[in-house]
C-alpha cells in the first residue's frame, strides 16, 4: 500500500506541491519571525554590551510610585551636587555627571531638521574621550557656543568640521559651531542610529533639562553589588540605582518589547496563508480523491483495509507537509536575515551574525505538517468510505448533497446574530462581539456551497451571452462544494482587508465629523508627533507674537508634560487661555465651572474622573517635574478628552514641567479677516522653527489621519498575499478539473468548440469562482467590520463609513485573479488532443 502510494504521489507532484505553495509561505512568515527576532536580538545584545561596558553604578531621579520605568516616569534631573555625594560613598572609585537626553534637534544645511523614525536625537556634555566615544576629528568643544556632532549627524545634517548649526532643544534656536566629530568604539558612526550632540558642559543642563546645575544621571565605577548597595543606602529612596548588566537587562528587554511588532506583523501574514493553505489543500484533495475513486477501490478490493486508505492519503500530505516546511524554513531564514538587514540599515545597528533560535525549525515543521494532516484529514476519511462495487462502476462520485454545512452554517450565522446582538445591547461588549464575528464568519464559510449556485449562476449571466459563456458558467456551479472551498481561499483574505478597511474609513469619517462639529479653530501650530516619542515644542514666547498679528481674534497656547497624581502617572496639559481653547473645541464641563484655573486648581477629563472616582471638590495630590508634591482641588470635569488635556493644570505651572515649551497653539480668525492671510503672517514668526507647521481644519484632519497609512499599507500586503493563494487555489482547481473532465472537453471539441473558445470557456469559469470569492469576502468583511466600530463606539467611533472605491478595487482584483489563474489551465485544456481525450479513462 505504501508502495502503491509513493508511486501515486510521484504521478502527481506537481499538483500537489501547488497546493503546498500556501504552506510555504506560511511556515516562511513564522520561521522568518523567529530568525527576525534572533538575528535582532543578537545585534541589540552586542550594541548593549558595548554602551553600558564601562557604566558600573548609574543613579537616576526614582520613578514616581505606580510609574513605569520608561515613558511614565518624571524625566528629571539630579542636582549636579549629587556625583560629589555618591564619590564619596566608600567603595567608589570616581563618579560622573551625565547629561543624556532625546530632544536635542538639529536644523541640516538644507533648512530643515534632521530627523529620525525610532534612533534618539540625544543632547549630552561633552566629558571627554572614553573607551566608548572618542574625536575622530576636530577638539572638543571650549565654550558655550561650540558643539561636538557624531558622524552620522554631521553625515545626515550635511555639515563640515567648521560649520555654523542651529540646534533645537528645551530652548529657542541657537546657533553653535561644529568644532569636533565623534565616533564610537570599532569606529562606529552611531550606537543604533542614533543621532547625537555633545555641548559644553556649561549649557548642557539648562539646554537639555531646562534648567542650570543638573545631570540627567550620575554614573560610578566599579559596578559592583556592593557599590550599588552603599550607593543606594546613602541616597535613600529618592534615586534609582542600577549596575551595568542591570541596564543592559532592562534595554535589551525594551528591545524586545519593540521587535514583537515585527513578529505581530509576520506571524499575522502567517495565519492568513495557512488558513487560506488549509482550504486550498482540502480542495486539492477533496478532487484527486474523486478522481482516484477507482485506483482506491481497486486496491481495497484487493485487501486494503479502510485506514490502509486513510493512511495513503495522510502520507501523501505528510510528505507535502515534510517538503512545504523545509521549503518554507529555508526561505524563512532567507527573510529573516532580509528583514534584519533592512532594520540595521535604517536604524543603523550592526547585525552581529544570523540567529536561528531551535523553535524556528521546530515550529517549521510543526506548523507545516500539522496544516497538512489537519487539511487532508476529511479527504482521506472521505476516502475510506467509497463502496468498493459502485466505485468499481463510476470513474467519480457523486456529489453530495448539501444538507449538513447548510443546517451547520445557518445555525453558526444564528448564533452569531444573538452573540452580536447580545454584545451590541451591551454598549459594544468586545468579547460577546468578537464571539459572534467569528460564528458569524464559520457561519458563512459553511453556507458558501449552498450559496455557490445561485450566487455563482447570477454572476454568470454577464457571460451567458455566448456559448462558451454558457458552458463556463455551468461549469463553474457544477460543483458547488469544490466552487465555495475554492472561492473561500480568496473570500478570507478580502473579508480580512475589507473589515479593516471599514474600520480605517469608519475612524477618518468619525475624526472628520468630530473636527466639523465641535472644533471652530481656524489655524493649529504643532509639530510632526510621529517623528519623535514626544511632540516637537517650542518658544512660548510665540503664543503672544501670535496674538499680535492682526486679524487674530483668540490664541490659546498647550504645554504638554507627565506627572505623577495620586501615585499613577498621568498627562497634564497647562493652557495660556483656557476659556478660548474651550471654545474653540466645543469642551463643556460635566461638573463644576470650566474657566481659568486658579492656583492649587486642577480639571480632570470624564474619562479620568470616572476611572480614579473623581468629582469636583476632590482633592489629588500632583508630583510634576520640578517643585515639591502639593494637594490640588479637582474644580472641573470636562469633556475635552485627551485631546485638550487628562488633566488641565493652572498657567502658573508651566515653569514645572519636564520641558517648559508649548507643544500647540489654536487660533481663531476675526469674521471678515483671510484665514490666508493671517497663516502666512504665523508661518513668518515661526521661521526659527523649522519642524513646526501650521495646518487649518482640513491640514488637522490629514495629519491625524496620515497616522493609518501604515496601517493601509500593512492592509495591501495582505491583500497581495491573498490574492496570491486565491491565484494558486485557482490554478489547482482549475488545472485537476480540467484533468477530470478531459473526454468531456474531447468531445465539445469534436463537435467544433475551437481552441480559442475552449479558453476561453475555461477563463470564464475561472472569473465567476474568483468573482464569486470576492463578493462574499467583501459582504463578510463589510459585516464584520460594521460589527467593530459598533464594538468600539465608546472609543470614539461614532460614524460608519464604508470603503467603496477599495470595494470596487477588491471586485476588480477577484476579477483579475480568475484571468491570470485561468492561463495555464486554459492552455492545456485547449491543447488537449481529441481522438486521446475522447478515449480517456
Amino acid at each position: 500500500m505504501l508502495h502503491a502510494t509513493l508511486r501515486s504521489l510521484l504521478a502527481r507532484r506537481a499538483r500537489l506541491l501547488l497546493a503546498g505553495l500556501a504552506v510555504v509561505l506560511g511556515v516562511t512568515f513564522v520561521s522568518g519571525s523567529f530568525v527576525l527576532t534572533g538575528t535582532l536580538g543578537r545585534a541589540f545584545d552586542d550594541l548593549y554590551a558595548l554602551q553600558y561596558r564601562d557604566v558600573g553604578v548609574q543613579v537616576r531621579p526614582a520613578t514616581g510610585a505606580g510609574a513605569a520605568e520608561d515613558d511614565d516616569e518624571i524625566r528629571t534631573g539630579v542636582p549636579a551636587a549629587l556625583a560629589g555625594r555618591v564619590a564619596a560613598v566608600p567603595g567608589v572609585e570616581s563618579a560622573t555627571g551625565i547629561v543624556s537626553v532625546d530632544g536635542a534637534r538639529v536644523i541640516g544645511a538644507d533648512g530643515k531638521v534632521v530627523t529620525t523614525t525610532g534612533p534618539s536625537r540625544l543632547g549630552s556634555n561633552w566629558t571627554g574621550e572614553t573607551a566608548l566615544v572618542r574625536l575622530r576629528t576636530g577638539r572638543a568643544p571650549a565654550s558655550a557656543d561650540e558643539v561636538v556632532l557624531n558622524a552620522a549627524l554631521l553625515d545626515a545634517a550635511g555639515l563640515r568640521l567648521g560649520d555654523s548649526v542651529g540646534i533645537l532643544t528645551t530652548q529657542p534656536k541657537r546657533t553653535f559651531t561644529v568644532v569636533g566629530v565623534m565616533e564610537y568604539s570599532g569606529g562606529r558612526d552611531s550606537l543604533g542610529g542614533n543621532l547625537e550632540v555633545s555641548f559644553h558642559d556649561s549649557v548642557a543642563s539648562r539646554l537639555m533639562l531646562g534648567r542650570d546645575g543638573l545631570f540627567s544621571a550620575v554614573e560610578a565605577t566599579p559596578g559592583t553589588d556592593a557599590v550599588r548597595t552603599a550607593v543606594s543606602s546613602t541616597l535613600g529612596a529618592g534615586y534609582r540605582v542600577q549596575t551595568g548588566a542591570e541596564l543592559r537587562a532592562a534595554a535589551r528587554a525594551d528591545a524586545q518589547s519593540d521587535l514583537a511588532l515585527f513578529n505581530g506583523v509576520l506571524l499575522g501574514f502567517a495565519a492568513v496563508s495557512l488558513l487560506v493553505g488549509i482550504f486550498l489543500i482540502l480542495n486539492t484533495f477533496s478532487i484527486i480523491v474523486a478522481q482516484r475513486t477507482r485506483e482506491l477501490a481497486v486496491l481495497r478490493a484487493l485487501g486494503g483495509s479502510r485506514w490502509q486508505t486513510v493512511g495513503s492519503v495522510l502520507v501523501e500530505a505528510l510528505v507535502i507537509g515534510v517538503v512545504a516546511a523545509t521549503a518554507g524554513l529555508g526561505l524563512g531564514i532567507g527573510v529573516g536575515w532580509l528583514l534584519a538587514w533592512l532594520f540595521s540599515g535604517r536604524s543603523g545597528t550592526g547585525l552581529s551574525g544570523l540567529g536561528v533560535p531551535v523553535a524556528a525549525p521546530l515550529v517549521a515543521y510543526g506548523v507545516g505538517v500539522l496544516v497538512s494532516l489537519v487539511a487532508a484529514l476529511v479527504p482521506a476519511l472521505r476516502a475510506s468510505r467509497i463502496p468498493v462495487v459502485a466505485a468499481l462502476r463510476e470513474s467519480a462520485t457523486p456529489d453530495r448533497p448539501l444538507t449538513t454545512p447548510t443546517v451547520a452554517g445557518v445555525l453558526a450565522g444564528t448564533l452569531g446574530g444573538v452573540l452580536l446582538g447580545v454584545g451590541l445591547a451591551r454598549d459594544g461588549a468586545p468579547w460577546w462581539i468578537g464571539a459572534g464575528a467569528l460564528a458569524a464568519f464559520a457561519g458563512v464559510t459553511l453556507l458558501t456551497p449552498a450559496l455557490a449556485r445561485p450566487v455563482a449562476g447570477t454572476a454568470g449571466l454577464l457571460f451567458a451571452g455566448t456559448v462558451t459563456g454558457r458552458l463556463g458558467r455551468l461549469n463553474a456551479v457544477r460543483n458547488p462544494r469544490r466552487t465555495a472551498v475554492t472561492a473561500t481561499a480568496l473570500m478570507v483574505g478580502i473579508a480580512l482587508i475589507t473589515g479593516l478597511n471599514t474600520v480605517l474609513a469608519s475612524t477618518t469619517a468619525s475624526l472628520r465629523d468630530r473636527v466639523a462639529d465641535r472644533i471652530t479653530a481656524d489655524l493649529m501650530i504643532a509639530g510632526d508627533s510621529s517623528l519623535a516619542d514626544d511632540p516637537p515644542a517650542f518658544d512660548p514666547a510665540i503664543v503672544e507674537r501670535v496674538r499680535a498679528v492682526p486679524g487674530v481674534s483668540a490664541v490659546a497656547g498647550t504645554y504638554r508634560g507627565d506627572a505623577v497624581i495620586d501615585g499613577q502617572p498621568g498627562a497634564v496639559s497647562v493652557v495660556t487661555d483656557l476659556r478660548a481653547l474651550a471654545g474653540m473645541y466645543s469642551v463643556t464641563a460635566t461638573e463644576g465651572t470650566l474657566g481659568e484655573l486658579g492656583p492649587d486648581q486642577v480639571a480632570v477629563d470624564t474619562a479620568t474622573a470616572g476611572q480614579r472616582g473623581l468629582h469636583a471638590g476632590s482633592a489629588v495630590q500632583v508630583a510634576l517635574a520640578y517643585g515639591e508634591p502639593r494637594t490640588m482641588t479637582v474644580v472641573a470635569v470636562h469633556t475635552g478628552g485627551a485631546a485638550v488635556g487628562q488633566w488641565l493644570l493652572p498657567a502658573s505651572e508651566a515653569p514645572h514641567l519636564e520641558v517648559p515649551q508649548v507643544t500647540n497653539v489654536d487660533l481663531t480668525v476675526a469674521p471678515g479677516t483671510s484665514v490666508p492671510d493671517v497663516r502666512r503672517a504665523v508661518e513668518t514668526l515661526l521661521a526659527d522653527s523649522p519642524e513646526i507647521t501650521v495646518t487649518d481644519r482640513d491640514g488637522y484632519l490629514r495629519r491625524q489621519t496620515g497616522r493609518y497609512d501604515s496601517i493601509v499599507t500593512l492592509v495591501q500586503l495582505l491583500l497581495a498575499l491573498a490574492v496570491l493563494i486565491a491565484v494558486l487555489g485557482v490554478v489547482n482547481t482549475l488545472a485537476l478539473s480540467v484533468l477530470e473532465r478531459t473526454r468531456e472537453i474531447g468531445l465539445i471539441r469534436a463537435v467544433g468548440l475551437t481552441r480559442g473558445q475552449t479558453r476561453w470557456m475555461v477563463t470564464v469559469e475561472a472569473v465567476i469562482i474568483a468573482v464569486f470569492g470576492a463578493l462574499l469576502g467583501v459582504l463578510t468583511g463589510v459585516g464584520l467590520g460594521a460589527a467593530a466600530v459598533r464594538a468600539l463606539h465608546g472609543s470614539g467611533l461614532t460614524t460608519l463609513a464604508l470603503p467603496w472605491p477599495r470595494i470596487g478595487l477588491y471586485l476588480l482584483v477577484g476579477a483579475a485573479v480568475g484571468v491570470v489563474a485561468a492561463i495555464l489551465p486554459a492552455i492545456r485544456a485547449a491543447r488537449t488532443n481529441v481522438l486521446h481525450a475522447i478515449s480517456y479513462e
